[in-house]
């Protein structure tokens, strides 16, 4: 093991290891110990998740997502074991994303081939998990692992995603605020494929711009512009409908209006 990952870098309560065995590296995520009561899932609840996770994995393969090589048992439930993926999280607190250093800014600050690049990479990841039947759920740059050097991207954490549409019935539903669509917010409104619209179109503002959605704070083309504000139209039925239109119209296939 040459890795742990757990309560000192996160609290979902899940605690993983790189472990390197046959002369590769791996990534296994456990749901962490049962008889830990502070995090704020349960234990089932996380195992529930780290199941759902592997169906995901398993019912999808993209350059961008890390494979899954198995899974075993263990007294701490299923143990998920990933290829190892190498490169930084994108994420880091608001108190330090201005900071030249952190991996959110040099991120934000690709050239905007690379960064754009990148974009790419998480739609064409997300055209396969909605073509799949995935919603996007808890999207954000804790999502995204980036290496720097190669210039390659990860998604991974997807384990919130789900299948089909959905209600939301928390109001306001888990995620960062920088991502969230209007309907994440909202008691009893739908979450369908629109909503994963939204969400990677605020990625499109936060990585090949400024965070909003103004012409002059974009670094990328017209038609990416365009195709950024309409994914991020409040209103649910003024957006593409599904990703792969999204990804159509950031490439200039079609037009950005509706």
């Amino acid at each position: 093991m040459f890795a742990r990952f757990d309560s000192r870098t996160q609290d979902s309560g899940n605690v993983s290891f790189g472990v390197e065995a046959g002369g590769r590296r791996w990534f296994v995520k456990s749901a962490g110990d049962p008889q830990d009561r502070s995090p704020f899932l349960s234990h089932a609840a996380r195992v529930a998740l780290l199941e759902n996770a592997q169906a995901l994995a398993r019912s999808v393969r993209s350059p961008a997502l890390p494979a899954l090589a198995g899974t075993a048992r263990s007294a701490w439930g299923p143990m998920l074991v990933y290829e190892w993926a190498a490169g930084e999280l994108v994420h880091a607190p608001a108190e330090r994303r201005d900071d030249p250093a952190s991996a959110f800014r040099r991120f934000r600050s690709l050239p905007p081939a690379q960064a754009t690049a990148a974009i790419d990479a998480i739609l064409e990841a997300h055209v396969e998990l909605c073509g799949a039947g995935w919603i996007a759920g808890d999207f954000y740059d804790g999502s995204i692992l980036y290496d720097f050097e190669a210039r390659r991207l990860h998604l991974i954490d997807l384990d919130s995603y789900h299948r089909g549409p959905t209600v939301n019935e928390m109001g306001r539903m888990f995620g960062s605020t920088r991502f969230m669509a209007p309907e994440e917010f909202e008691r009893g409104a739908a979450i369908d494929e629109r909503t994963t619209v939204f969400n990677l179109g605020r990625a499109m503002a936060e990585y090949l711009g400024d965070g909003g959605l103004e012409r002059a704070g974009f670094r990328g083309a017209d038609d990416q512009h365009a195709a950024m504000v309409r994914a991020c139209a409040a209103s649910p039925g003024e957006r593409f409908a599904t990703v792969a239109e999204l990804a159509r119209a950031w490439r200039g296939e079609a037009a950005a209006e509706p």
